[in-house]
């Protein structure tokens, strides 16, 4: 397919107008726009908030402020909020920007933190592209990011079992290095409604990129065979604890500089977590006006309740 500056499919022809004022504002230095999460599964861009992720091609370049380049930088990505009326009724994105070669290494398997790979290992479509070479490049970094997920996975889990199980568990374990407000059984939900998705990137990546994972078909179901060294099984539980720990803490990081770049981001933090976790959450006045301050302690207060899980 030749790209050309617009959608890609007329299945996202509804994103046209957030794509429309992305572009206005970012110009030039936009190369690709992604989009992922529930929006995406349901099809219904209408209900909440539309996932996007905004790649482009320095921090310099598209920021007219110093702050914002140096925080997105620092710690990518920074986090927006966008809203755009089509017709009588109004689109509404939490989008990230994550530059061109920072969405290239955190995706890659040099990366210890599975922030960007173990998103990026999950459905997602790419709904505007300025070039050929832009999707291509994009297509690539979607690739390293499922290679290097799984490859970061096998060696904590079972040696065998079904491909579907095989997403599951390491969903849950890259979930569990967050911050996350996922319920219980929600890795499985997802795997099993994406599941063509999953068996489809297991069977590329078994012996050709992944040479130590086997998969094949048995009595009409996918299982794999992953062929790992005593000493990287031996090692995985500490890897994971140490993702754990190093997640955990650059997630309250991302969320606090959010609060300065998100229009509205506590009363969306807020939203978030009691849609996950069915728990009120009130903001305090103090918190508001002094968000550096005391939000690190309404999250550690939040975090007692066992409102991020």
């Amino acid at each position: 397919m030749t790209e050309s500056p617009t959608i890609t499919t007329s299945r996202f022809e509804a994103l046209e107008p957030l794509l429309a004022q992305l572009r206005q504002k970012y110009g030039a230095t936009m190369s690709s726009a992604i989009v992922y999460g529930s929006c995406l599964r349901s099809g219904d861009f209408y209900e909440g908030l539309v996932d996007l992720y905004i790649i482009v091609d320095s921090y310099r370049a598209c920021y007219g402020r110093r702050g914002l380049a140096l925080g997105n930088w620092l710690l990518p990505p920074n986090v927006f909020y966008i809203e755009a009326g089509s017709g009588e009724r109004t689109l509404r994105s939490k989008y990230a920007v994550v530059s061109v070669r920072d969405f290239a290494r955190y995706n890659s398997s040099r990366r210890f933190e599975s922030y960007f790979w173990g998103r990026f290992a999950q459905p997602t479509d790419i709904v505007y592209s300025r070039s050929e070479p832009d999707r291509a490049f994009l297509q690539q970094c979607l690739a390293d990011a499922r290679a290097t997920f799984l490859a970061q996975v096998l060696p904590a889990l079972p040696a065998s079992g079904t491909v579907e199980q095989l997403w599951q568990q390491g969903l849950s374990l890259s979930y569990g290095t967050e911050l996350r407000t996922e319920r219980a059984g929600r890795a499985r939900e997802l795997v099993h409604f994406s599941r063509d998705f999953y068996a489809q990137q297991a069977l590329q990546l078994a012996g050709g990129v992944l040479p130590q994972l086997k998969v094949e078909e048995r009595d009409g179901e996918l299982h794999y065979q992953a062929d790992i060294g005593k000493l990287s099984r031996k090692l995985a539980p500490l890897r994971w604890k140490l993702r754990r720990l190093w997640g955990k803490s650059f997630s309250v990081l991302r969320l606090l500089k959010a609060l300065f770049t998100f229009d509205g981001g506590l009363d969306y933090l807020a939203w978030k977590l009691e849609r996950h976790s069915g728990q009120r959450v009130e903001i305090p006045d103090k918190v508001r006006r002094h968000p550096l301050i005391y939000s690190w302690g309404l999250f550690w207060r939040l975090y007692r309740q066992g409102v991020f899980k």
